[in-house]
């Protein structure tokens, strides 16, 4: 065999070597990303609710700025969605997306309300809302925009609410039928973080 056939033949092996290595490389980084997708529990694909043993007013303004940013947030995501859009689900025998839109205006109705009580009662007792039921109602199959409007000004209400707390007032309670004691520091993290978790829900479904 001749010098030149030697060579190519090294540099074939060498570049065919390199072809497979980048290959499999891909292989396991797609394995990989279907492992993270298997792993992540659909039910909450943020995680769920974690508030810091001592609330900051650091933390409140970080909360207060995702509420205050979220209808615009939603909207993108929602805007324009046909009616097959709306009715997909980000898991099975989930709500659909029409019913997670309407969900979160009644959840931030019920929690905003709930924040007030413990800002001007002493330690009221708030009654558990029937989500199922809620999201069965007939006002549920209303367009998604009027949720959103309902959505603006609840939170706009929450976020000039937020901002005048005192450090005194975050320790303030109400007491939940089921869930007991809840701190007003506490309440504002869930009116952040549950909209984001349905949110999150909403682009699960939109994405299949």
């Amino acid at each position: 065999m001749n010098t030149a056939r030697i060579v190519y033949l090294k540099l074939l092996t060498k570049y065919s070597n390199r072809k497979w290595i980048k290959f499999w490389n891909l292989q396991s980084f797609k394995s990989k990303k279907r492992e993270k997708r298997i792993k992540m529990d659909v039910r909450y694909p943020i995680g769920k609710l974690q508030v810091p043993e001592k609330v900051t007013f650091e933390n409140l303004q970080e909360w207060l700025k995702q509420i205050e940013t979220y209808t615009i947030r939603l909207g993108e995501t929602v805007d324009s969605l046909s009616d097959e859009e709306l009715s997909k689900t980000y898991r099975d025998g989930s709500w659909t997306v029409r019913q997670l839109v309407h969900h979160i205006a009644d959840s931030q109705l019920n929690m905003y309300q709930r924040l007030k009580l413990a800002l001007t009662g002493e330690s009221a007792t708030v009654p558990a809302f029937d989500e199922e039921k809620w999201a069965i109602q007939p006002d549920t199959k209303l367009p998604v925009e009027c949720s959103i409007k309902m959505l603006e000004g609840i939170n706009e209400r929450i976020v000039s609410l937020g901002h005048s707390l005192t450090a005194e007032q975050l320790d303030r309670t109400f007491v939940h039928q089921i869930n007991g004691k809840i701190t007003v520091a506490t309440k504002v993290a869930k009116l952040a973080w549950h909209e984001e978790h349905h949110l999150a829900h909403i682009k699960i479904a939109l994405s299949k």
